[in-house]
């Protein structure tokens, strides 16, 4: 079956059409690692989107449930220069047959660098994917708020036994966070986004984590003085949307990238030690350089690419974020220390209590 990927720029391209026939719009974003399909398909901060792989064969390992970062694909529609569907080791299945159990279609056969092409020239744009012979697509606004409503529940649900408690803040959390702190022997309480600050207190937290998150953070600044409360009074780190969210709560503002950084070979540098590693990332947007001013924290990390902020530390405050991913999924290991860093952070904050 023939499908169609259309470009609100008036670009169109042709393809092989993989699910039952159907059409939809969302935004269109590419992404640039070699592995990890799995991942990336299932991380709830591409919501909606329609993702484009830069690698030219994709689905060689199938999909394994252990990979997963939620319990579906999240994204609208996956394109692919060439999609694999030869064997596969026992446990896995095809990435084609996982997308059509789920109804997220696949086109394959396409020209994909040129489509990445022209998302880098033109920016961030809406696409239409169909099967069917349908007229032009009449192109809507690219969604960017995914908070309208509550999306991750009114319960909070606690898992695993340590000593230390932390609080996962979810704005759509990836599975591989919660696991970090599992397999640091934390007891985690998984805590909606909208939750009243009394019963956070309840729960006496030893600490916060901002997740990741779909969207512009811009969406959730009703709760940002609320946000702001918390991490003035619990140790906080805060992981992609939850580093612009924590930053836009100290005042910061934040603004949407041309095309984003979506890949797993990002190189980022610390600016204290002037060590460069390398970085998982999935996001739009990022905290403007000058609004840091209008707040008391201060760079810790810069993308080496565009200079663009990666990481963020309160001078006075154990509060510290990064745009980039530690926990990978997909993606180098680089960054794996920075869950060791912020619980013992917590520690030291706990014996400071103490002997207070």
């Amino acid at each position: 079956m023939t499908g169609m990927l259309s470009l609100s720029n008036g670009q169109t391209f042709t393809g092989q059409w993989h699910g039952k026939p159907t059409e939809l719009q969302g935004e269109l974003v590419f992404f640039t690692g070699m592995t990890g399909y799995e991942e990336v398909i299932t991380d709830p901060s591409y919501k909606d989107q329609i993702i484009v792989f830069s690698y030219p064969l994709i689905g060689q390992y199938g999909i394994q449930s252990k990979h997963l970062q939620s319990e579906k694909i999240q994204a609208a529609g996956i394109i692919v220069s060439e999609l694999y569907n030869g064997p596969l080791e026992k446990k896995a299945v095809s990435l084609s047959e996982f997308a059509l159990q789920q109804q997220v279609p696949i086109l394959s056969g396409v020209d994909t660098r040129s489509i990445i092409q022209a998302v880098r020239e033109t920016g961030t744009m809406q696409s239409h994917l169909s099967a069917l012979q349908a007229a032009a697509p009449s192109w809507k606004p690219i969604k960017t708020d995914f908070f309208s409503d509550p999306v991750t529940g009114s319960s909070i649900q606690t898992i695993g036994h340590g000593d230390l408690h932390i609080g996962l803040i979810d704005f759509q959390y990836k599975s591989s966070i919660l696991s970090e702190l599992l397999k640091h022997r934390c007891k985690v309480s998984v805590i909606p986004y909208d939750t009243d600050t009394a019963k956070l207190d309840a729960l006496q937290l030893d600490g916060l984590l901002f997740s990741n998150g779909p969207g512009d953070p811009a969406a959730l600044q009703h709760l940002f003085a609320t946000y702001r409360d918390w991490a003035e009074r619990y140790p906080s780190l805060g992981i992609c949307l939850g580093h612009q969210v924590l930053a836009s709560a100290f005042g910061a503002e934040t603004t949407k990238l041309r095309y984003g950084h979506r890949g797993a070979n990002h190189p980022v540098m610390n600016v204290l030690t002037k060590r460069i590693s390398m970085s998982s990332q999935n996001h739009s947007y990022v905290v403007k350089d000058d609004s840091i001013e209008n707040t008391p924290l201060s760079v810790l990390y810069t993308n080496v690419n565009d200079g663009s902020i990666e990481g963020l530390v309160h001078p006075s405050l154990p509060v510290m974020t990064v745009q980039f991913h530690p926990e990978a999924a997909p993606g180098p290991e680089d960054h794996f220390g920075l869950f060791s860093q912020f619980l013992n952070t917590i520690k030291q904050e706990k014996k400071v209590k103490m002997h207070a």
